[in-house]
């Protein structure tokens, strides 16, 4: 048994979660526990409790901004509360944070209506290639929420895996 037991305790630390690069810079200083982006203020705020520790400001959204999405193609970014359920370090745009849109009344919705409610919702950076500091002019995302670079470099620090995010009109 005294054999088994340090064999045991290495197979079970072997099999334990191991967080995540971008969940590790996360637990070093300020943490989001919550994103509130307002569409038509084309803004972005991050909470850690009752304050504010960043605002990002100019955010670029699919080509028909107004409106809630409600079906795949339909280039606008979804309304309502959702999750930030991971990150992507290696999307075709600079990092990027996965919105868990659609939820179950987005895809009722869809369905109801015998189309697809769409998905892979993100908050990106710029398309790879685009030169550090440069942004896509206008609204050009199929529903993502843009931001240049250096801002989603930052972001991507700051959210963890689990943030609730709210997506106002």
């Amino acid at each position: 048994m005294r054999i088994l037991a340090p064999l045991l305790l290495f197979v079970l630390a072997d099999c334990s979660p191991v967080p995540s690069a971008r969940a590790q810079e996360a637990q070093v200083g300020e943490l989001a526990d919550f994103l509130l982006v307002d569409k038509s203020e084309r803004t972005l705020w991050v909470y850690q409790g009752s304050d504010v520790i960043r605002t990002y400001r100019s955010l670029q959204f699919g080509d028909a901004p107004k409106g809630h999405k409600r079906f795949e193609g339909d280039e606008r970014t979804p309304e309502g509360r959702y999750t930030i359920d991971y990150g992507n370090p290696n999307s075709s745009y600079y990092l990027s944070l996965h919105i868990d849109y659609p939820n179950a009344a987005d895809s009722d919705f869809a369905q109801s209506q015998g189309r697809s409610p769409g998905g892979l919702i993100f908050i990106h950076g710029q398309p790879n290639g685009v030169p550090d500091g440069v942004r896509m002019p206008g609204d050009w995302t199929d529903g993502c929420i843009a931001m240049i670079n250096a801002e989603i470099a930052e972001l991507w620090s700051l959210v963890p895996d689990g943030t609730p995010i709210e997506i106002r009109p």
